[in-house]
C-alpha cells in the first residue's frame, strides 16, 4: 500500500477487508477509505446492519459479508469473495470485538470465554485468512488492541486480557511479516463512543460512574470518526502503533508504572473500588447477562 499518484490516497484503487462494520469505528472507517478510492469487504454478523453499511457506501464500492470471526472458514470465505469480487486484497483491519462486565468472581464463565474468543482468536482467524492475498500484494495489517492492554481496569479482566494478547500477536507477527514486505500495526484506543461503550454505560451504571472517576484524560471519551481518520491515515502511513487519542501513546511508553500501586490508583483501583466492583456485580447480576443485550441474540 505505497503512493502512487500525488494528491491521491494511497488507498485509492487498494481493496481491505475490515471485521465488525456494521456499525461503530468498523462501518465509520470503511465509509471513509472509501471516500479516498478504496474497495471494501465488510464482515460482520450483524446482516442489516452491514446492509446499511454497504448501501451508504455503495454495492460498487463494498461487498458484506455476514460472518462470524471465532469461525475460520467464515473468514475464508469473505476473503475468498473479496478477492474474486475486487481482484485481490491490499489490506485487512482485524476489527471485530465485544466486551464483558463483572468480577473475575462473578462475571460468567461463557461470556468470558467468548470475549476471548472474539477478540483474539477472532483476530487470528482474520489474520490468517487474509495474509495469503496480503502477502501476495506486500500490504498492511491493522489489529486494534486498545489502551487496556497496559491499563487494566476492574470489572474487565476479560477484555483487558484478550486486547493485551491482541497486541503481542501484532507483535509477532509483524516480525514474521517484515521480510516479505508487509507492515503490521497494532491500535490502541481510551474510551471511544461506540454502541459497546455506550451500552454499557445505559446497562451498568456503576461502569459509567468509574470511568466519570477517573483523571483527566482517562474520563475522556473520543467520538469515532476521530477514531476512523485516526486508522484510516495509519493505513495510509503503514503505522506500526495507532493511538488514539494521542495521550494513549505516553501511557503506552510508561505502562510500567501503571502496574505499580499508585498507577493501579490512578486506574481505578483505589479505596472504592471494592465497592464499585460489588455494585457492578450485582448490576450484572439483575440484568441476568454479563455482555451486551446484541450479543446473546
Amino acid at each position: 500500500m505505497t503512493r502512487t499518484t500525488t494528491g491521491a490516497s494511497p488507498l485509492s484503487g487498494r481493496t481491505v477487508l475490515i471485521t465488525g462494520a456494521a456499525g461503530g469505528i468498523g462501518a465509520a472507517t470503511a465509509a471513509l477509505m472509501a471516500e479516498r478510492g478504496a474497495t471494501l469487504v465488510l464482515v460482520d454478523l450483524d446482516a442489516h446492519g452491514l446492509e446499511q453499511t454497504v448501501k451508504e457506501i455503495g454495492d460498487d464500492r463494498a461487498i458484506g459479508v455476514v460472518g462470524d470471526v471465532t469461525d475460520l472458514a467464515s473468514l475464508e470465505a469473505a476473503v475468498a469473495l473479496g478477492v474474486e469480487r475486487f481482484g485481490g486484497l491490499d489490506g485487512v483491519l482485524a476489527n471485530a470485538g465485544i466486551g464483558s462486565f463483572g468480577s473475575v468472581l462473578g462475571v460468567d464463565p461463557e461470556a468470558f470465554k467468548r470475549v476471548i474468543d472474539v477478540n483474539l482468536t477472532g483476530v487470528f482467524h482474520t489474520v490468517r485468512a487474509a495474509l495469503p492475498a496480503v502477502i501476495e500484494r506486500q500490504g498492511y495489517v491493522l489489529v486494534v488492541s486498545s489502551l487496556a492492554a497496559f491499563a487494566a481496569a476492574p470489572g474487565m479482566a476479560s477484555y483487558d486480557a484478550s486486547k493485551a494478547g491482541a497486541e503481542h500477536f501484532a507483535n509477532s507477527l509483524s516480525l514474521e511479516m517484515k521480510p516479505l514486505g508487509v507492515a503490521v500495526g497494532s491500535a490502541h484506543m481510551s474510551w471511544i463512543e461506540t454502541p459497546m461503550v455506550m451500552e454499557a454505560r445505559q446497562d451498568l451504571p456503576t461502569f459509567g460512574e468509574m470511568i466519570d472517576k477517573l483523571p483527566p484524560p482517562l474520563n475522556r471519551t473520543t467520538d469515532v470518526q476521530t477514531c476512523a481518520r485516526a486508522f484510516v491515515e495509519a493505513f495510509e502511513r503503514r503505522s506500526r502503533r495507532v493511538y488514539v487519542p494521542g495521550w494513549v501513546g505516553v501511557l503506552g511508553r510508561l505502562r510500567m508504572l501503571l502496574t505499580t500501586a499508585a498507577g493501579e490508583r490512578l486506574a481505578g483501583g483505589g479505596k472504592d473500588a471494592g465497592d464499585a466492583i460489588k455494585a457492578m456485580d450485582e448490576q450484572v447480576r439483575r440484568l441476568g447477562r454479563s455482555v451486551s443485550e446484541r450479543y446473546t441474540r
